[in-house]
């Protein structure tokens, strides 16, 4: 049996050898001499048009250790954008396919995808999420969950800031400053004061007192006794109730089983508050807050062992990150309990809890906060608004309708299990009375987000979102320049680099005295070889949005001279308008698909992502692709990726809580 094992190893090293042999050897052969032929003369060592130099990568090995780059440049030449078609000499067929089958076929072998990165396998490392903060979005989401009560809190905290892919739930930017902390102690004081507010006093309950003296006092008040199930009554004293109330209450509060001790420190703030001549009500009142405030509630601690390495997350841990991710709120009952029994090690038993909650309408937090921070919609009508008197039908609540038919899109898909390509063209939407009359819907009457079908084949889809639009215009214009580079960004995971220092400036209105069009300026902006490169991927899919003005209404002409929506990409495609510039996105919905998936673990991790999460893409893309792009498979995947269960330890040991 060791002979064999021992064969076999050798067998799979001469194999692995064999094939990084081939791989090195194709490369120098067959794919570095056509890279010197159709690449070099621009992406040189004294060149490097786009920031790129691929005359430096004279072997394979240096090809593997910026196998990402590649990747990216291998979608230019798939897309037929390099080289530029000015060039007189380009690629034949067979050569882009075989310079694009190579690159894709390559794997990066030191990337094991059933590890974690860290300080020695990675130069450069982000760090391993520790205990982060809850984002002011959860911590009101958790409020609601935990007192029954709805209550708008985010607003009292300073905005978070974004980090690792463009998520406010990132740990490394949830810092925690003095001003937090007060609106925290106001924050707490409130939402107990909510749900639980002053009634008549209560006499000081006596031993002798009926155990159901509370609730009855209080009349049928079921959010009460929901809260404090257990009073003083015959042989129960005060003190041993509130230790009853408050071992159920922090347990919810802070996500996991709570120790003696813990409920012992949590009662002297009851003691506190008793022996000062407060009603037993209030006196459990200060606990709660008190438990609101602690670390435990307000962050979310995943304990370490206090070895190195990487291990499974305990099923308590395991459970919170999974509603934050799905719910931005902490674990219902049933997940609750499906950790205390300790079944979510169990991949099944995962599977079904995923179904669950993507049903909840909890998982509307996917269409709040994924979907609008992806899209990058959440600053509309906050630092992104129209000229107001250009556009005063502009106001904060037509923002709010915008993002919320983003969201509500977003939602439905979840929730329904549709297909996420319909993202990219659909034929409905969620509107209401305010947006109707943006978009010439009649009909529909109310404040009220429904949904409605939709006659006009451009409409359909974020392309035609007023939300998207609005945020991807000037004050007093469009921008077919923003609007392409969100295309190229948003949708299709592509980066545009930042205009050069001598760029020049567009003018702030399409109405100029001189009669020329914002298109006619951008065609002079294009001649500028510096700026070519960009604008020439860019423009051409903003110019197939021009039929939309700056508010998302669709138009015919501007300024008296008929709207030009016509785009030529750098592939030589042409196409004019929304509806045709939805059929060629539909033709790159595998890079639809990765990039999503991208920002999807970036936000469901709460951190940067490292090639060792590439593994985790690859299986999202491969499980989406088979499910025919339901948003079950991608949060599935997700949820069950080495990754999201696991975590590594630098061999600290915070050494509280269960893990």
């Amino acid at each position: 049996m060791l002979r064999l094992t021992h064969r076999y190893r050798v067998a799979l090293l001469s194999a692995a050898l064999s094939v990084a042999a081939g791989a090195d050897e194709a490369f120098e052969a067959e794919i570095l001499p056509l890279v010197k032929m159709y690449c070099a003369e621009c992406h040189n060592n004294d060149t490097a048009r786009g920031d790129l130099n691929l005359a430096r990568f004279e072997t394979f090995d240096m090809v593997i250790d910026s196998l990402a780059l590649w990747q990216r440049a291998v979608l230019r030449i798939e897309n037929k954008e390099m080289p530029p078609r000015k060039n007189p000499v380009q690629p034949t067929d067979e050569e882009r396919k075989k310079l694009i089958e190579w690159v894709r076929a390559q794997k990066d072998e030191n990337v094991d995808c059933n590890r974690l990165a860290n300080e020695e396998s990675t130069s450069w490392y982000p760090g391993y999420v520790m205990s982060r903060r809850l984002n002011r979005y959860e911590y009101e989401n958790s409020l609601r969950d935990l007192l029954g009560i709805t209550l708008d809190v985010a607003e009292m905290f300073p905005s978070d800031g974004a980090g690792g892919e463009g998520f406010d739930n990132n740990g490394s930017a949830l810092f925690l400053s003095s001003i937090q902390i007060e609106k925290y102690l106001e924050a707490a004081d409130l939402a107990v004061e909510t749900a639980l507010p002053d009634k008549p006093r209560l006499r000081r309950a006596s031993t002798d007192a009926p155990q159901y003296a509370l609730a009855s006092e209080n009349g049928n008040d079921a959010q009460r006794s929901a809260l404090i199930p257990f009073v003083p009554g015959r042989g129960t004293k005060a003190r041993d109730a509130a230790r009853q109330v408050l071992t159920g209450f922090i347990e919810r509060a802070w996500r996991r089983p709570v120790t003696a001790s813990e409920v012992e420190h949590l009662l002297q703030a009851f003691d506190r508050g008793d022996e000062r001549g407060d009603s037993y009500e209030d006196s459990v009142k200060l606990a709660f807050k008190a438990a609101l405030i602690s670390p435990y509630f307000l962050f979310l601690a995943e304990p370490e062992p206090a070895e190195m390495g990487n291990y499974a997350l305990g099923d308590f841990p395991l459970a919170s990150r999974m509603s934050y991710f799905i719910w931005s709120s902490m674990p219902d009952d049933e997940l609750s309990a499906l950790a205390r029994e300790g079944k979510l090690q169990d991949l099944q038993v995962l599977q079904q809890q995923v179904k669950r909650m993507l049903r909840d309408p909890k998982s509307r937090a996917l269409g709040d906060q994924f979907a609008t921070q992806w899209l990058g919609i959440t600053q509309l009508g906050v630092t992104t608004k129209p000229d107001a008197g250009r556009f005063p039908e502009f106001n904060d609540t037509l923002a709010e309708s915008m993002r919320g038919e983003a969201a509500a899109f977003f939602h439905y898909l979840v929730s329904e299990d549709r297909s996420l390509i319909e993202l990219l063209d659909a034929r409905y939407t969620f509107a209401n009375e305010q947006l109707a009359s943006i978009y010439g819907i009649d009909g529909v009457t109310g404040p009220e987000l429904r949904r409605v079908d939709l006659a006009d084949a451009n409409r359909g889809g974020v392309l035609g979102m007023a939300a998207v639009l609005t945020s991807t215009s000037q004050p007093l214009r469009t921008s077919p320049v923003l609007r392409g580079k969100w295309v190229l960004e948003q949708l299709l995971g592509d980066r545009v680099p930042p205009p050069p220092p001598e760029a020049g400036v567009l003018p702030e209105d399409d109405v100029q005295p001189d009669g020329l069009t914002l298109r006619a300026r951008l065609e002079e902006h294009r001649k500028n070889p510096d700026c070519a490169s960009c604008h020439q991927k860019m423009d051409p899919l903003g110019f197939g949005l021009e039929n939309f003005d700056p508010v998302g209404r669709w138009r015919d002409e501007q300024a008296g001279q008929p709207i030009d929506s016509k785009g030529v990409l750098p592939s030589g495609e042409e196409f004019t308008g929304p509806q045709a510039l939805k059929a060629i996105l539909l033709k790159q919905k595998d890079a639809f698909a990765r990039h999503l998936s991208r920002k999807m673990v970036g936000y469901a991790l709460g951190r940067s992502l490292t090639r060792y999460d590439d593994c985790v893409i690859d299986n999202c893309v491969t499980s989406l692709t088979a499910a025919e792009y339901r948003p079950s498979a991608l949060v599935t995947e997700i949820v069950l990726s080495y990754p999201f269960r696991h975590r590594y330890s630098g061999g600290e040991d915070i050494g509280t809580g269960e893990s």
